[in-house]
């Protein structure tokens, strides 16, 4: 019998033209949507499928995530 554990997921949600993105800060997986919630609902998805083949154990932990801006100059 497979033991299930939860794994707590840090994500950040921002809006790319006419489509919301979340965006997974502890694996590189990310997903859209119409929404933010549709958005959620489809890195949930994304996740559970990522973690089908990964061991939870190569989660990073995100401690104390902050928004920042960066201007770069462009040539």
């Amino acid at each position: 019998m497979q033991t299930v554990s939860a794994i707590n997921l840090q994500s950040v949600i921002y809006r790319e033209a006419e489509h919301y993105v979340a965006q997974c800060l502890n694996v590189d997986v990310s997903s859209f949507g119409s929404t933010e919630a549709e958005a959620l609902d489809n890195l949930r998805e994304a996740l559970e499928l990522y973690f089908e083949d990964m061991p939870p154990g190569d989660v990073r932990p995100i401690e104390g995530a902050e928004l920042h801006t960066l201007t770069l100059q462009s040539a």
